[in-house]
């Protein structure tokens, strides 16, 4: 049987294709189709997995793969999906990227080296593990725009010692057979699986930008990804999302969970009323500590590349915050945006203004749908 792991980093010839997201609080699906070269917007759906777990909408839960199964194809018949041909994304915590240096670029040495290699940053067996692998262009880094001499912590580096630098991605078989097991009982046709993090930033990245962050705001963590010249450089997860924010303000306040969730959106870190103020007060308290963890892995990504961040980009389903880019913005020194990636297609034109808003929960599975478009040509 074909592993649909095995193109990681990269068919057939159906009209629409459908990007599947199945995270720990919510499945997200859309569908796009392509018309005389422009990607269309043809549906889209989320669905809560909470009540499928007996608890709140907008609860991270653990689902077997039976009860996935039948949220999902809940979702596809709300949505009226037409097409069976889709993607699926791999959470990142349920996988490993990571770069390694390599003293050769000949694909058939790496081939045979980088499974050597990859073992020192893999805790499991390599043969538990699906594995792939590319070379990473090299980058010119003769222009710098951090100034590292003045940070005695920065050592000289050795000169004239020619790497080649490989990106790795690795899934455990098991998610692999489940995600398998999910797909096939909703009767859906599985192309490939890819890891969140090269599915958003397919959905979020712009143009002219060289070197950039992104933020993953989801329900149960926050993901963090450094991108320099469209290659990712580095990853992590911030042990905080989206849902503690929630849970927070409802223990504080004494409302109700979904109550908590809706003043999080709409007041944000904008309160102006006393009442008001004490949901913004627990809001910026929350995403302070997210974005000082992120000012430290982006002034290490710093020093380690002698490279400057120009941009952070703010994305997932907890980044719909009233007042989100000005504290965005204020807290990273820097350029920030939250993202609006279905700004990318060609979508109906009175959904204009909700699609921009819950646009930023969407990137990985707009994402996946575009990848599958373009393997479709």
């Amino acid at each position: 049987m074909e592993n649909p792991f095995k193109k990681i980093f990269g068919g057939r010839k159906d009209a629409s294709f459908l990007g599947v997201d199945i995270g720990s609080s919510s499945i997200k699906i859309v569908q796009l189709k392509k018309k005389k070269g422009v990607v269309v917007l043809e549906t889209y759906g989320e669905l809560s997995l909470g009540p499928y777990a007996k608890t709140e909408a907008g609860r991270s839960t653990i689902l077997s793969e039976a009860e996935t199964a039948e949220a999902l194809t809940n979702l596809l018949k709300e949505s009226n999906v037409t097409t069976s041909e889709c993607g699926v994304s791999i959470p990142l915590k349920s996988s490993l990227v990571f770069v390694m240096e390599m003293p050769t670029d000949d694909p058939k040495q790496l081939a045979q080296m980088v499974p050597i290699e990859a073992r020192k940053y893999i805790p499991v067996p390599i043969s538990e593990v699906d594995l792939d692998w590319k070379i990473i262009p090299k980058i010119n880094h003769a222009t710098s725009g951090f100034d590292e001499s003045t940070d005695s912590s920065v050592k000289e580096k050795p000169k004239d010692i020619k790497k080649t630098e490989v990106l790795v991605a690795a899934i455990h078989k098991d998610t692999v057979a489940q995600k398998k097991t999910i797909i096939e009982n909703a009767k859906l046709n599985l192309n490939f699986l890819e890891i969140e993090i090269f599915s958003t930033i397919r959905a979020v990245a712009g143009q002219n930008i060289l070197n950039f962050a992104v933020l993953d705001m989801g329900s149960g963590a926050t993901k963090l990804y450094l991108v320099e010249q469209g290659v990712i450089k580095d990853s992590h997860i911030i042990a905080r999302g989206s849902q503690d924010i929630t849970l927070n303000i409802s223990r504080s306040t004494g409302i109700s969970i979904d109550e908590a969730e809706k003043q999080k959106i709409t007041i944000g870190v904008n309160g102006q009323t006393e009442k008001d103020k004490q949901v913004s007060d627990i809001v910026s308290s929350n995403l302070e500590y997210i974005f000082n963890e992120t000012g430290k892995v982006i002034l290490s990504y710093q020093k380690k590349y002698n490279k400057n961040i120009d941009k952070l980009i703010v994305t997932g389903g907890g980044a719909v915050l009233n007042g989100m880019v000005d504290f965005a913005q204020s807290h990273s020194e820097m350029e920030a945006e939250v993202t609006d990636p279905f700004s990318k297609i060609e979508t109906p034109a009175f959904l204009d203004d909700l699609l921009k808003k819950v646009g930023p929960g969407f990137a990985v599975s707009l994402g996946i749908a575009l990848r599958g478009l373009s393997q479709s040509e």
